[in-house]
């Protein structure tokens, strides 16, 4: 009963990932017929190319500063939303909605809300007499907005995640913790928080994991730009191998990416797991 899961893995995953490290150690344009085996050279080049570090320190904040938003927020309405009140499904439907929107669609919006010419917001705020801003001109402006609206759309992810484990959480603990007559932080503190623990884990890997491979929104706001400095690697994969035809360069970039975010969630892996053993 495997078998046809495994079929569609190995053909689907195994055969490309094989595929694009073969390719990695050639000089492939991406459409010739012919191309020949180099070495390492696409690995040396890349290691020496200040674009390519500029777009993995760029990728690193991309995933961090999602992740760390993302739990804040999702942790934040998943307490406000355990709670019963009028409407509160309406409310949970609201926050998650974004999520079901491509990402594509989302980073036109936001683009043509943020854009220094009949943007939105900048229309607002000659309304109150004050100077248009370039919200995506400016490198680190840009890359904070990217962070945020990553950060918007797919908090609902989290929040249902940390709602599961909330609504898992006997309520015996709450109870006994009133007999106490411990404080609202201190339930917190000592029994949601350690009790989240496998919700905090899966929310914070799934996050990191698509903060590191953030493309639509990049592609949408600013492509990249100005020159190469709002790039993740994936936005410069992209890039690499239709803009400057060079497919076992970018096959190169595209291992880099990988291991980046191999080695992350191993990292992430090991930190929670002494963290659980201690509670």
């Amino acid at each position: 009963m495997y078998i046809p899961a495994i079929l569609l893995f190995i053909v689907f995953v195994v055969y490309p990932f094989v595929s694009g490290v073969r390719i990695a150690f050639t000089n492939w344009n991406g459409y010739s017929q012919s191309f020949k085996y180099i070495g390492f050279a696409n690995f040396k080049t890349m290691f020496a190319d200040k674009n390519v570090w500029t777009a993995f320190g760029n990728t690193l904040i991309y995933g961090v500063g999602s992740t760390f938003f993302q739990q804040l927020l999702g942790l934040t309405y998943a307490l406000l939303l355990n709670n019963y009140f009028k409407g509160r499904g309406f409310a949970r439907t609201v926050v998650y909605l974004p999520v079901l929107i491509s990402a594509v669609i989302m980073g036109y919006m936001w683009y043509f809300l943020l854009r220094y010419d009949n943007g939105a917001l900048n229309d607002v705020l000659k309304l109150f007499g004050m100077e248009p801003k370039l919200w995506l001109s400016v490198p680190s402006t840009a890359i904070a907005t990217m962070v945020g609206i990553n950060s918007l759309q797919f908090v609902g992810i989290s929040m249902v995640i940390y709602l599961a484990g909330l609504q898992g959480i006997p309520t015996m603990y709450y109870e006994a913790a009133d007999i106490d007559c411990a404080g609202t932080w201190a339930k917190f503190k000592n029994i949601t928080l350690p009790l989240l623990y496998p919700s905090i884990v899966t929310s914070v890997t799934l996050n990191l994991i698509g903060g590191l491979k953030l493309f639509d929104v990049i592609k949408a706001l600013t492509g990249g730009g100005p020159g190469y400095t709002t790039h993740s690697l994936s936005t410069l994969i992209h890039s690499t191998y239709f803009l400057t035809q060079s497919a076992g360069y970018a096959s190169a970039i595209g291992l880099l990416l990988f291991v980046s975010i191999l080695a992350s969630t191993l990292v992430i892996q090991i930190i929670f797991n002494r963290k659980e053993v201690e509670y």
